[in-house]
């Protein structure tokens, strides 16, 4: 039985949370040490930390949760899994098992965890079906894709059937940091911006943009998750607009408006009231979920944060749960 938290100051520690950015580490995908290069950056006790804790999907990751107050995780293959693998045969076999090793153990914890979907995109068509499948056969609420394909970013044309898919199941994707394929010149000799502290920003922005002004929505209205509060996209949308009306004169709607209909963002790893805020206004209220990055941030501190935020109780409880709730139809899968 979930634990009760102890109640706030404000009472907020009773509302529902849905945390969106939670991940784990399959088995098969963690023998291919595909997460090599960022781990070996992290110092020993993290790392080791970290590695132990995104292989637990049972009861040390269901403690955390009931000590933060979380209610519900909607879990993920740590990056960067399969999105690497050169041979698209193995990708595939590997996201498979994982998606059924996944789904075993949310049927462990009913109502306490969803899934999202790895997929290898190597063969579009091929991750397509297995999107289908773990949506219509495992239950899960969407895919999770942990950037490019070596290389290849998901408005190229032959990505087309993908998000035909994605579409016609009316399921979200989540897109997660990854580095990038090949490292820009200017995060060279200065190691300390690589990763999360800086350079995965760019890349996920960017890649985010890359839908929005080659018109990927306008051909396929599907709905993008950005972690991390929006990758800072929310920051810069009357920039994209005034830029856009000289350099990209045939999008047919301004880039803001496309942001603002097809892009939520979640809270993940950024616990901060001014970005927040600032993530609301321009974004609207619908399109702000709460996450944590879990195992990679504390689930307590962003509970903590979240409850204690400048927020009205509306605005709080949409970006706890019912925001999560609605694009991802959990209670229509409950």
């Amino acid at each position: 039985m979930k634990s009760s938290p102890m109640k706030a100051r404000n009472g907020r520690s009773t509302v529902r949370k849905i945390a969106l950015e939670e991940h784990f580490d399959a088995p098969m995908i963690a023998r291919e040490d595909y997460d090599a290069p960022v781990f070996a950056r992290f110092p020993a006790e993290m790392k080791s930390r970290a590695r132990a804790v995104a292989a637990d999907l049972d009861s040390s990751r269901i403690a955390a949760m009931d000590a933060a107050g979380i209610d519900v995780m909607v879990l993920s293959q740590t990056a960067p899994g399969v999105q690497i693998e050169p041979d698209a045969a193995k990708a595939l076999r590997l996201a498979r098992e994982a998606n059924d090793y996944l789904a075993e153990r949310i049927q462990r914890h009913p109502g306490r965890f969803a899934g999202f979907a790895h997929l290898a995109l190597q063969d579009a068509t091929a991750g397509a079906d297995e999107l289908e499948r773990c949506v219509t056969e495992l239950g899960f609420v969407g895919a999770l894709i942990n950037g490019h394909t070596n290389g290849a970013y998901l408005d190229e044309e032959q990505f087309a059937p993908f998000w035909e898919r994605v579409v016609a199941l009316d399921v979200p994707v989540y897109l997660h940091p990854a580095d990038p394929y090949v490292a820009p010149h200017v995060f060279r000799n200065r190691p300390e911006l690589d990763f999360a502290t800086w350079m995965w920003n760019c890349e996920t922005s960017t890649h985010a943009l890359r839908l929005v002004f080659g018109g990927t929505f306008d051909r396929f209205p599907a709905t993008l998750i950005l972690g991390h509060m929006g990758e800072t996209i929310p920051f810069y949308l009357w920039r994209l607009d005034s830029r856009g009306r000289i350099f990209a004169p045939n999008l047919k709607r301004p880039p803001s408006e496309i942001i603002r209909e097809h892009i939520v963002i979640t809270t993940s790893g950024v616990c901060a009231d001014a970005p927040l805020r600032c993530s609301i206004d321009d974004l609207g209220i619908d399109n702000v979920l709460f996450s944590v990055d879990y195992p990679y941030e504390v689930a307590k501190t962003a509970v903590d944060w979240i409850d204690q935020a400048q927020l009205t109780d509306e605005e709080h409880a949409k970006i706890c749960h019912e925001n999560a709730e609605r694009i991802l139809k959990l209670g229509i899968l409950a």
